[in-house]
């Protein structure tokens, strides 16, 4: 059984490993020939094998909240 101090310091490398793991997917869906959508400079750019691109939306400037305070929506 795993103490509180190993937990939280295992807890702690998902991030890292999180990020390589995406990485390594995005450069596979590359290298078989797929192409990736992803957010470039607030655009939805699609990103072919060959390293061209091409820009799908352009996505509007997110919105800044402070941690804790209240947004209400507009439906």
């Amino acid at each position: 059984m795993l103490n509180e101090k190993t937990m939280q310091t295992l807890e702690n490398e998902i991030p890292k490993l999180a990020e390589g793991a995406a990485k390594q997917a995005y450069l596979q869906a590359l290298a078989t020939g797929s192409s990736v959508i992803r957010i470039v400079n607030n655009q939805l750019v699609e990103t072919f094998a060959d390293g061209s691109f091409k820009v799908i939306k352009q996505l509007i400037e997110p919105t800044k909240v402070k941690p804790g305070s209240k947004v209400r929506l507009q439906a």
